[in-house]
């Protein structure tokens, strides 16, 4: 991953030209689509959800496309549709705005359960079916997926097996005072936040970079390390469905994307604490009693990190292979 450090750094640092102050962000992003999952991003309005997706999509050089969900929203807006092609006197599908790279799906819970199911198929097997026919979706394909965690007046929680697949989940949050101020100042100079990002990245380059990720070495103490962590969240009285062996396979993967990130091509107890919230933490439910009593599922995870012994380190200049 060496040879590939610098240019994921200047994708990050492209991305921060326009996201102001949310490195930890941009890079659990970025590291996410390395690692060819979906993100979950739960915040209020107003924090540059958008503007993240669309940076994202910007500097690798990929397909973007935003579907505002709603509750009178119906799949086949999502996906398309078959009609009739008088011209040529045959039934012919229209592709809808998932076919795509980067789709950002706003709102989600807004949309009904039949509508957020149409999800679902895409983002298990990156594909659809529509009358019986089956369409692949671009290569990549990556969703990024929008809730506001305040309102809940018109919205449909969504599903444990939907919410499942995101590799990813993790909020933005207010910027500081001097982020939010040169904000400001963005939006006074130029009537818009500074949203021009330069492309880095093509899709050949991307392509790469996802096929040399396997290469990055974790080792057996780590893996089991990663199983320890996610296990714990099912043991405790608190929770009333803990992560899932999916969650497991997550944390595997976001760990092997952020060692990436930083240049390694070794994973380490520190990236799988780094990545343990963004993989584990929306896969837990808490019991009706944790809950009343403000117990947060990000506790339970931070209970985790510290309760569970983590393997002693490698050393830099040690080969793990």
């Amino acid at each position: 991953m060496t040879r590939y450090h610098a240019t994921i750094r200047d994708i990050i640092n492209e991305m921060n030209h326009a996201i102001h102050g949310k490195d930890s962000v941009v890079e659990l992003v970025v590291a996410s689509v390395f690692a060819g999952g979906h993100v979950l991003l739960e915040d209020v309005p107003g924090v540059a959800k958008t503007l993240l997706a669309r940076s994202l999509a910007g500097t690798l050089g990929l397909g973007f496309a935003r579907i505002q969900f709603t509750p009178d929203l119906l799949p086949s807006d999502i996906i398309g549709l078959t009609i009739w092609d008088a011209k040529n006197q045959e039934m012919q599908f229209r592709k809808g705005p998932i076919f795509t790279n980067i789709l950002l799906a706003d709102e989600l819970n807004r949309a009904s359960p039949k509508t957020q199911s149409a999800l679902l198929e895409a983002m298990a097997e990156s594909q659809v079916t529509v009358d019986g026919v089956t369409y692949p979706l671009p290569d990549p394909f990556i969703v990024i997926a929008t809730q506001n965690p305040i309102e809940f007046e018109g919205t449909y929680p969504l599903p444990e097996a939907q919410v499942d697949r995101f590799l990813a989940a993790t909020t933005i949050g207010y910027p500081s005072q001097t982020d939010e101020e040169q904000i400001v100042n963005d939006h006074l100079l130029t009537g818009l936040a500074n949203t021009s990002v330069r492309q880095i990245f093509d899709s050949e380059q991307l392509q790469e970079v996802r096929g040399t990720l396997p290469k990055v070495f974790v080792s057996n103490a780590i893996v089991a390390y990663i199983v320890a962590l996610t296990r714990y969240t099912r043991d405790r009285s608190s929770v009333s469905l803990g992560a899932s062996p999916r969650g497991a396979i997550a944390l595997a993967l976001l760990a092997r994307a952020s060692a990436a990130v930083a240049g390694r091509d070794f994973v380490t107890p520190e990236d799988v604490k780094a990545m343990a919230l963004p993989a584990l933490g929306h896969r837990i439910r808490l019991s009706p009693e944790a809950w009343i009593r403000g117990v947060r599922r990000e506790s339970i995870v931070n209970e985790a990190v510290q309760a569970v012994p983590a393997p002693v380190a490698l050393n830099e200049g040690s080969n793990p292979h």
